[in-house]
Formats: C-alpha cells, structure tokens, sequence
C-alpha cells in the first residue's frame, strides 16, 4: 500500500505545487491511515469500505484528536482516494460519503492594540538581534503574514522605496501587500544597522538572518516571539499566527473592507476571513456587557 502513497505525494508535488509543510502534513496523514489498515488485515484498496474510513476517525476520536483535526485528515483521506480513482488505481472512492466530524468554530485569539505595542517595543536597538526581532514583528503586524511566508522573504521581495512587499503563500500564490511607515522604518534600521553584521561570509538571500547568518527558520522566530512576549509582560500563550490574527481583527475593528482583508491575507475563500467578523462582534458583546447599565 506504501506504493500508493508514494505515488501520490510525487502527485501533490508535481501537479499540485504544495509547500513542503502541506506535503509533510499529508503525508503523516496517510501513513498513519495506512498502518491502521494494515493492521486491520488489508492488503489492497479493494478491501477499503467506508465504515473502514470511520473506524479509522473512531480511533483518532479515541486517542483524544479534536474534531476540527479529525476533519483535517478526512480530507486527506478524500484526496489520496480520490487520486487513486483518478489514476484508475481503484475503482471506488471509500472516504468521498463519510462525513466530516462536526466542531464549533473556534475564535482565534488576538492581542490588544495597547499589547501589540508592548510586543512590539520589546526589541531594543542595541544588539543586530534587537533590529532584527523589531523588524520582523513590525511587518508580521503591518502586512499579516503568515509565518512560514516572513521567513521566506529575500531581498529581492522589498520594494521599500513604494512602500510594498512580494509574498509568496499556499502554492507558491504571489500576492503584493503594503507594509506601512513604521514597518518600513524597522526594516531599513536593519539592513542599514543589523543584517550585514548576521550575514557575515555566507552571503545568503534571505531577508531575515540567524546568527550563523543563514534564513532564520519558523520554529527560530516562534522561540524569539514567545521571549520578546515574555519581556513585554504579555501573559497570553501567543503563536505567530497570533499577530495575523490581530491584524485581521484590527483592520476590521476600523472599518477596513472584508475584501481587501481577504486580499491582504492571501485567503482564497472570504469564508475563511469571515471568522474575523465573528471575533469583533463577540468584542464588542463584551463590550455591551462591561459598559452598559443594562449589560
């Protein structure tokens, strides 16, 4: 059965462009679908039914997963089936009636405006460390970027003389998102004051520079955001996609529009930046409930 998957993830790679984070998601995915079916006793995919496929949520279920990852991996499942249909691998698609676990959406946590100025003050300007964290939290909070595409940014992605950034998001989708003064401030104070002392010999493209002066990677800006959060006194267990979330929530809180938001995060659906209206109507319930005599 191992054959399938490595079929299918050289499909995913070379048809569908996915980023290597996407492509490792899928594939612990299925390789956990299919040693659970191995277990089961099956051998080929015309053993593979649909109450296969919910035994298979039923152990994930058991084993504590939330319905929102259970559902998550049942498209995982959907596509891999769906593949081998297409590829006249298998005649049936056993995941493509089973439905998906339902989960209440979950609101994403936000900082408030006075916090993300905390956050954002942390760094100092001593250190070329110091510029660099200032400026990497300033254009997570000026442009929304996910995380994965602020490390990805090189030199060659600024046009700071126009106030503008290239972003690279879900399949290599290219997108053009402004940065704001201050944004732009912090980066210029770091390329002119930071960068070429982390760069050292090694000459690398990326925009952002550990200290070793190679691309500073994901799970690097995640340990200095929680300990620049840690010197600012926020107590929240803040992620990067945090500051997303706050940029979401801010822009609509002062009358941006949900379609340039949308464009702004590089979401291909506006359902998924729907979720943002939710967050600033339970604020301002919250709202309502603290500061009215009838609250």
């Amino acid at each position: 059965m191992d054959q399938y998957l490595d079929l299918f993830l050289n499909y995913l790679v070379v048809e569908k462009g996915l980023s290597a984070n996407t492509l490792d998601a899928y594939g612990r995915d299925l390789a956990r679908y299919l040693e659970f079916l191995s277990v089961k006793g099956v051998t080929g995919l015309e053993q593979v039914s649909p109450p296969m496929v919910v035994a298979f949520l039923s152990a994930l279920k058991e084993r504590g997963l939330s319905a929102r990852s259970r559902a998550r991996k049942l498209v995982s499942l959907r596509m891999f089936h769906r593949f081998l249909l297409a590829e006249n691998l298998a005649t049936t698609n056993p995941a493509a009636q089973v439905a998906a676990p339902k989960s209440f959406a979950k609101l994403p946590q936000i900082l408030t405006p006075d916090e993300v100025e905390s956050l954002l003050s942390a760094p100092g300007n001593t250190t070329c460390f110091d510029l660099r964290d200032k400026a990497m939290l300033e254009i997570l909070y000026a442009t929304g970027l996910r995380v994965s595409e602020l490390v990805g940014l090189t030199l060659q992605d600024l046009q700071l003389d126009v106030g503008y950034l290239t972003a690279f998001g879900k399949r290599a989708k290219q997108r053009i998102v402004p940065l704001g003064d201050a944004a732009r401030e912090a980066v210029l104070e770091y390329l002119s004051h930071g960068r070429g002392e982390l760069a050292g010999e090694v000459g690398s493209g990326f925009l952002f520079l550990n200290r070793s002066g190679n691309g500073l990677t994901r799970q690097g800006f995640w340990k200095m955001m929680k300990r620049r959060a840690m010197e600012a006194g926020i107590n929240k267990n803040i992620t990067p996609h945090t500051l997303r979330h706050s940029f979401a929530t801010h822009l609509l809180d002062n009358g941006a529009d949900l379609r340039a938001v949308q464009a702004m995060l590089g979401h291909a659906d506006i359902s998924t930046t729907q979720i943002y209206t939710h967050v600033t109507r339970e604020r301002m319930k919250v709202i309502h409930q603290q500061h009215h005599p009838r609250g």
